[in-house]
């Protein structure tokens, strides 16, 4: 069976399950937790002969020889006893309830799953089965899964640009669904292809780390890495359930590719004695960080600077407010330019987040010695937004709309770039003396401003606007959320 295929059949039976109640989301967490069973089961067997230390009463056997309400109770048994197991075991089952309720759909899902060789597929046809089932739950706008779903084409392009080597070190503090890690080790393991095997021992088990605070995510993340042979599955999981903001990192790595989560507030929720909850801005006291502010993109972005080594690399996905923000957000864009050698910024399209009304862009930079010199000579800025009109559904982004990026990025030697229409060069001087050391650069003419008739079409028209207003509530929101009264909480 293709993966098309597989994926539709796998997914359909959703739709048996949606009048019970069981979302996109909680369908696939289901699948999560019996994929990794059954794949357990099969790598037990040989050739592969790999002990999961699956407990025999909660094994795949053991399940699926239930059927009914029997099937039911040994479900409910097996994700409780998983759960208290350790590393990847006990990660991805971590506090596990059985969302289906109705046990001959339960058994009907078993049925499924039980039909095919999952270890026998490659890991191509296994990771664009669940990337298939992550982007229909992205796709899902109810569930809020988009916002942990970077598009695949803007990932590939960046692990293209950054080329990571064997035996370097990879960190994502905001992992999401794991796409990130996936694309560094396809990049690793098909472009690199005569790894010897301490390479390969060392992309399975050192190449990544990183963190997901949400514990639903992490553990699709956690199933996203196990169909790629990331990690093993007696092993400590290489995501931490845990918020990577709270405390300087205890490890350095080579290189850093992220999209944290959009949204300007970090924020917890605080139960008062009345049992009432409420959100408190969170600002997080690091004596690494430059400034001291309760707003996660630039937390997170400090955050980043702290995880690489002295010759570690980063291409991280901020929004615009990042690059034009007054306050501390100009004082921090200042240090990064002075300490770090920040050498091109991406300006990215609307239209292509799940996200709606995000205007992002790609920073990449490179960590440097601390020797009181300034480091960024000056910037390289390509406008992929002026003139530029894609959505989710008719227009999607696509990575042949990035080769031009990519070939302007030389890779292979980025100190032989030249400009070209969409490429301009802006010296550190330029940069510095602009109004709040404002990256927010653009310098193309936008056409529809000029010429009606080269309007884009009227959906796209639509959903821009619905971007707009969208965009505008969420800065409401921030401002809301920053007047008397909101007090702030400190980590």
């Amino acid at each position: 069976m293709n993966t098309s295929s597989l994926i539709q059949k796998v997914w359909n039976f959703c739709h048996t399950l949606r009048d019970d109640g069981v979302g996109y989301g909680d369908y696939l967490e289901q699948l999560t937790y019996l994929l990794f069973l059954k794949m357990a089961h099969e790598y037990a067997r040989p050739p592969y002969n790999r002990d999961a230390r699956i407990p025999p009463s909660y094994d795949w056997d053991a399940l699926r020889r239930q059927t009914g309400e029997p099937l039911e109770a040994q479900y409910l048994a097996t994700l409780h006893r998983l759960g208290q197991e350790g590393g990847m075991l006990g990660a991805i089952f971590f506090k596990a309830q059985n969302k289906i309720q109705d046990p001959a759909k339960l058994s009907r899902l078993v049925q499924l799953i039980d039909a095919e060789s999952w270890v026998g597929m490659d890991a191509d046809t296994k990771g664009d089965l669940y990337e298939g089932l992550l982007q229909k739950n992205a796709e899902d706008t109810k569930s809020g899964a988009g916002q942990y779903f970077t598009p695949r084409a803007l990932i590939q392009a960046m692990v293209a640009c950054m080329r990571p080597k064997p035996l370097k070190t990879i960190a994502d503090p905001s992992c999401g669904t794991g796409e990130w890690v996936r694309q560094n080790a396809e990049w690793l393991g098909y472009e690199a292809p005569r790894l010897n095997a301490r390479q390969k021992a060392f992309l399975r088990d050192e190449t990544f780390q990183g963190n997901e605070i949400v514990p639903g995510t992490r553990r699709l993340c956690l199933m996203n890495l196990f169909l790629h042979n990331i990690g093993e599955l007696v092993g400590e999981p290489a995501v931490e359930r845990a918020d990577a903001l709270i405390a300087e990192p205890s490890v350095r790595v080579d290189y850093v590719l992220a999209n944290p989560p959009f949204g300007k507030k970090s924020s917890m929720t605080i139960t008062n004695a009345e049992g009432e909850e409420d959100r408190d801005a969170l600002t997080y006291q690091r004596q690494d960080f430059w400034e001291t502010t309760s707003n996660k993109q630039l937390n997170f972005l400090q955050h980043i600077v702290s995880l690489l080594k002295v010759t570690g690399k980063a291409a991280v996905v901020p929004p615009d407010n990042v690059l034009f923000e007054g306050g501390a957000g100009e004082r921090i864009r200042r240090k990064l330019l002075e300490t770090c050698d920040v050498h091109t910024v991406l300006r990215l399209p609307t239209g292509i987040f799940y996200a709606q009304g995000v205007k992002a862009n790609v920073v990449f930079f490179d960590a440097k010695p601390k020797d009181g010199r300034t480091q960024t000579q000056g910037v390289w800025f390509y406008d992929l937004r002026t003139n530029q009109h894609f959505t989710l559904k008719t227009r999607p982004l696509k990575f042949e709309d990035l080769r031009d990026f990519i070939a302007c990025y030389r890779p292979h030697n980025r100190h032989e770039r030249v400009e070209t229409e969409r490429f301009k060069f802006y010296s550190h001087a330029d940069l510095v003396a602009r109004d709040k050391a404002s990256l927010d650069i653009f310098w193309l003419k936008d056409d529809s401003l000029d010429n009606l008739q080269d309007l884009p079409p009227p959906e796209v028209l639509q959903q821009e606007i619905i971007e707009h207003l969208e965009a505008a509530l969420a800065a409401f929101r921030d401002v809301a959320a920053g007047l008397p009264g909101q007090g702030a909480a400190t980590v």
